[in-house]
């Protein structure tokens, strides 16, 4: 029995995908690493099919048309056989000590009659720009080794959040919440820490750095220039958040706050991107973004327009728009995201 599947998006991704697959190979057999080859034009098939050859009971390549990021991922959680399931990009690693401490820690999970349904971690930035790295925690938000329901979790705090790079979820978990990611469509990580959330009903947290993460590289899609020429693929998967998940169904506290605080993080990306575009048309789409909330449910509303992100960004007029930014700005700092 495979403990952890690992999904390994890969789109031309020949010069850099050697790293993170080297770095998941020390999990041996308890591991499957599902390299997905997403209609790459360079040598990334190649080199996927040698590590199957090298690894055949560790590694599998999945070649497919071009699906975009959120397919990958599609493609792994239909493929897993792991009791648990994490994506890994193709230009990120893991860490050799947590990840030892974590699979040993999910051997015992798979071997529960209910296993934990989600394991989480902290991840640390590789900031190439600057040299420097940022560690992401999440005790703050979770008490460290306790098997716990959400109303365990400690606080609500903005700018912590439960991001792709520090999740694990039971594989199955994702199969039974129907969850689909959009083709074509960047920012897809959103829905993927969004949408199954409803479905956990047990957390772990781990207090180690698994994932490291790298982020600079030329062309790479949270880069602010990027963002701002793909704005509308931002405001698609914003609004499917809006669409997936009814927060105030939810009658756990702690995690219907936890929602609307991502969902009001996410929403002020998309606002602040609108205005750092400089572009009426774009103005205009945020605009019709908050009418759209508004008209949806007036209690998220009210509850992302007041928030202390929210309201920043709510401002009228072109002094709106620069504290706005401005705001944004000193997130980056503080955070270090691109």
């Amino acid at each position: 029995m495979k403990i952890l599947s690992f999904c390994v998006p890969c789109y031309n991704s020949y010069t850099f995908m050697r790293k993170c697959i080297d770095s998941l190979l020390p999990g041996g057999d308890d591991v499957e690493i599902i390299i997905v080859d997403d209609g790459s034009t360079d040598r990334t098939g190649e080199l996927a099919d040698s590590y199957v050859q090298a690894y055949p009971n560790i590694v599998r390549a999945i070649h497919q048309e071009n699906g975009g990021h959120g397919e990958a991922v599609n493609t792994g959680i239909r493929e897993a056989t792991g009791v648990y399931f994490k994506v890994v990009d193709s230009d990120d690693w893991v860490d050799r000590d947590a990840y030892m401490k974590i699979l040993a820690k999910l051997r015992e999970f798979a071997k529960m009659k209910e296993p934990v349904d989600m394991h989480l971690s902290n991840f640390v930035y590789e900031k190439l720009s600057t040299g420097h790295e940022r560690r992401m925690l999440l005790s703050p938000l979770f008490p460290e080794d306790e098997i716990i329901g959400w109303d365990g979790m400690k606080h609500n705090i903005k700018g912590f959040s439960i991001l792709m790079h520090s999740v694990i979820y039971r594989t199955q978990l994702l199969r039974d919440c129907g969850l689909k990611l959009p083709k074509h469509t960047f920012y897809v990580d959103n829905l993927y820490v969004y949408i199954p959330l409803v479905h956990v009903k047990t957390i772990y947290y781990m207090n180690v750095e698994f994932y490291r993460y790298y982020i600079g590289r030329e062309g790479q899609s949270v880069a602010e220039q990027t963002m701002i020429k793909r704005i509308d693929q931002q405001l698609r998967v914003n609004y499917m958040m809006i669409d997936a998940v009814d927060p105030w169904q939810v009658k756990e506290p702690h995690l219907r706050r936890y929602l609307l605080s991502y969902l009001e993080t996410v929403t002020v990306v998309s606002t602040s991107i609108g205005y750092l575009s400089n572009d009426p048309e774009n103005y205009k789409k945020i605009e019709d973004l908050w009418l759209y909330i508004k008209n949806h449910d007036i209690r998220t509303y009210h509850q992302l327009r007041y928030g202390v992100l929210g309201f920043a960004m709510r401002l009228k007029g072109r002094f709106g728009r620069r504290l706005g930014v401005f705001f944004y700005h000193l997130s980056q700092k503080f955070i270090g995201f691109n």
